[in-house]
């Protein structure tokens, strides 16, 4: 796949549409807003249509009660909400708010489907394709582990941030691409690969609590999971280095760990992928958000 040009590129239609809505919600509050709330401040703010694995933040007046997908969802002080959509999510999404005074809105938001391309991916190692039975369980165990990390509900709105890129080098996968190892058809790609030398250092690309991390997981080999509040988190997989543990505070483009090609992988990259909660969204709209 081709190189993305960075530095000057400009976010497609369906981009535009989220950063419509993300501009809205970084404009200054109003004086009063900023000690409690503006009780006259009754707006509901987000986007008309958001592509498939996005993630979506919100304006809500603070206080609100927030519903969506039968989870009641975290705001901030100032109204700000944030939930994700997954690959095959079908809209429109519905997201229902009771403000503080009682009254109850809906907002509905269009899903733009996306094309999802097959990705061949040969010389896998094959017990990674078909595990037997003792490490099939290792598998389930591993990924058990990594759900319950996921789960995390923190009130800390470090999703808030202009996210960041890891490392810099060329997208060899993308997100939602239907993955085909050895010519057996896997699950769909849960994030974005990035190639880089093994040894390239791996940045935070936000700020966030380590959840997780291990060296040695059986398919994603050296595993880590920084969550960015609010049911948002990053995961970091086949690295050959991790510099942090569960627990840990870090900064944004703080070094974290580094490109390698643990677990199943063909070659060194950085695995990015994020999630909210259970959902998987796409890190690179995530990017585009803040362009």
């Amino acid at each position: 796949m081709r190189a993305l040009n960075r530095p000057g590129r400009r976010p497609g239609l369906c981009a535009l549409a989220v950063l419509s809505a993300f501009a809205a919600l970084a404009s200054p509050l109003p004086a009063q807003a900023r000690g409690g709330h503006d009780a006259s401040d009754l707006r509901v703010v987000f986007p008309a249509s958001v592509p498939q694995g996005s993630m979506v933040l919100g304006k809500v007046p603070p206080g609100s009660r927030v519903e969506y997908a039968g989870r009641t969802l975290r705001t901030t002080g100032y109204g700000t909400v944030v939930f994700g959509v997954g690959r095959d999510a079908t809209g429109p999404v519905r997201v229902a708010v009771t403000r503080p005074d009682g009254s109850r809105t809906f907002a509905d938001i269009a899903l733009t489907p996306r094309d999802w391309p097959v990705q061949r991916v040969e010389g896998v190692p094959p017990r990674t394709v078909d595990p037997p039975p003792a490490v099939a369980e290792r598998i389930r165990r591993e990924q058990a582990q990594v759900a319950a990390a996921r789960a995390r509900d923190d009130d800390r709105a470090d999703f808030a941030q202009r996210f960041a890129w890891p490392v810099d080098g060329r997208i060899t996968g993308r997100f939602g691409h239907q993955r085909v190892y050895n010519g057996k058809p896997g699950a769909p790609h849960s994030g974005m690969d990035i190639a880089a030398p093994t040894g390239t250092p791996v940045k935070a690309p936000a700020a966030g609590i380590v959840t997780f991390a291990a060296p040695d997981l059986y398919l994603t080999g050296g595993t880590l999971l920084l969550d960015h509040g609010f049911g948002v988190s990053s995961n970091f997989l086949h690295l050959s280095r991790i510099d942090v543990k569960a627990g840990n505070r870090v900064a944004q483009g703080q070094v974290i760990g580094a490109v390698g090609a643990t677990g199943r992988a063909t070659g060194p990259h950085l695995h990015w992928g994020m999630n909210w909660f259970d959902v998987r969204i796409d890190p690179l709209l995530v990017l585009e958000r803040q362009q």
